[in-house]
């Protein structure tokens, strides 16, 4: 079964319901230039608000971060009660093992053999978790951190699938093509943003997320 993350959430109401649509990881964004961007103590109180109505339920909570030390990164993982965080920025291998098998890196390679040369940094730091991605491919863009509806390269993601164990596809996946990119690549999670929201970000819209989980179930059967 593909696992699925829809990230970028900022309401509880909004997150209880996607949650509810069958999502298996709902993502919390803490880097300020985002627009999807949450203060800890809000989304502490999203966090909460979900364990409290799903229980055992509850989809996998994940923390964006961009750029942040190790510690900084623990610090909000602890406050707000997350399960993972994804390191979307430039961080370093030494970032990502002093996380301690808590986070797993998004990626952002601009041809097959970078994609390659990203992987093999970032090998040895992979978190052991079955319940998370070993890396995140997504599209490349030299000025963005994720978020930017582009695709990445099938021939992208073909070549990252052989060298990690659990690879989550993200950047322009929506209702309309996730069910044939998970067909051709059979990733192990697929993550999606922009692809699920009407208008305001962060704010998902519950049709267009349900039609996508609905998408991907279709393309496991």
């Amino acid at each position: 079964m593909t696992y699925i993350k829809i990230c970028g959430l900022r309401t509880a109401e909004n997150a209880l319901a996607v949650a509810r649509a069958g999502a298996d990881m709902l993502g919390l964004n803490f880097y300020p230039k985002s627009p999807r961007y949450l203060a800890p103590e809000a989304a502490s109180e999203i966090v909460r608000r979900l364990r409290e109505a799903l229980g055992d339920g509850c989809p996998a909570m994940v923390g964006v971060f961009v750029n942040e030390s190790a510690d900084d990164t623990r610090d909000i993982v602890e406050q707000v009660g997350l399960d993972f965080a994804q390191l979307s920025g430039d961080e370093s291998i030494a970032t990502l093992r002093a996380l301690g098998g808590i986070a797993f890196k998004a990626i952002r390679p601009a041809d097959v053999a970078a994609a390659r040369a990203e992987v093999g940094r970032f090998t040895k730091g992979v978190t052991p978790n079955s319940k998370a991605p070993s890396i995140l491919l997504d599209a490349f863009n030299p000025k963005l951190y994720g978020g930017t509806g582009e695709t990445a390269g099938e021939s992208i993601a073909l070549a990252v699938k052989t060298e990690t164990p659990r690879l989550m596809l993200a950047g322009g996946l929506n209702p309309e093509n996730v069910a044939e990119r998970v067909r051709r690549v059979s990733p192990w999670g697929v993550d999606v943003a922009s692809g699920v929201e009407a208008g305001t970000p962060g704010i998902k819209d519950e049709g267009k997320a349900r039609a996508f989980i609905e998408a991907v179930r279709a393309a496991d059967a």
